[in-house]
């Protein structure tokens, strides 16, 4: 496997989904270490750099929601959640804590994995302009509000084709997967209605819809927002 592959710390004390992980995770691409708690983890972590954290929240001893408080103290490295617990103020705890996703047990693996690329993609990403707008054509996209102009004509988006949009022009540029796009913004939608958010995005922004200038379809990816 290659050095160049992200580098994934597993933290859970169940030996049998941590081993799970470790394979299932392995065979996607990713390097990968396991702990069976906090303290073991942070022995790693003194030893290894990590590209993410995917940390179970119930362990005995310091719990994960504990450990991810202390590490955001002074560090940036992403984490993401896994808990038997799925209610709304659980999942609201786990991201006040400083992490940066939260899947609730028990879940696909695919799913894990779609959320880990996502996280990965945004903590990689170029820096967005200055200005924090992306322009195309006569268009310019505002990032923070999520909004479309066309001069000084203002192009009303639904919140679907908006959040599709804002992910694209975050990554603008470099293709993007429709999976990975979903699973960036649920009010984008699931992979399968993304085409159709395409094709309603490029009647407002393309000269001809047919013949896509600026949203271009990547093939065997997914779709690429072209910037000038």
């Amino acid at each position: 496997m290659s050095d160049e592959a992200p580098h994934i710390l597993v933290v859970d004390d169940d030996r049998r989904l941590r081993d799970l992980l470790q394979r299932y995770l392995s065979d996607q691409g990713f390097r990968v270490t396991v702990a069976q708690g906090a303290e073991e983890a942070r022995a790693k972590l003194a030893a290894l750099t990590f590209d993410l954290l995917v940390l179970d929240i119930m362990m005995p001893g310091e719990s994960g929601l504990e450990l991810t408080r202390s590490l955001r103290r002074d560090s940036r490295v992403p984490v993401l959640l896994l808990t038997a617990m799925s209610e709304t103020e659980d999942r609201i705890a786990g991201l006040e804590s400083g992490a940066d996703d939260y899947l609730a047990k028990p879940f696909e693996p695919r799913e894990l994995v779609l959320r880990i690329n996502a996280i990965l993609r945004r903590v990689t990403a170029p820096e967005a302009p200055s200005d924090g707008k992306v322009y195309f054509g006569d268009f310019c996209f505002d990032l923070a509000r999520e909004e479309l102009r066309q001069g000084e004509r203002f192009v009303r988006l639904t919140p679907g084709e908006a959040a599709l949009l804002a992910a694209l022009a975050r990554h603008a540029g470099t293709p993007v997967g429709r999976d990975e796009l979903s699973a960036e913004n649920p009010t984008i939608g699931a992979a399968r209605a993304i085409d159709v958010q395409v094709a309603r995005l490029r009647r407002k922004i393309e000269p001809d819809a047919k013949y896509p200038r600026y949203l271009q379809a990547a093939r065997g990816v997914g779709y690429v927002l072209v910037p000038d």
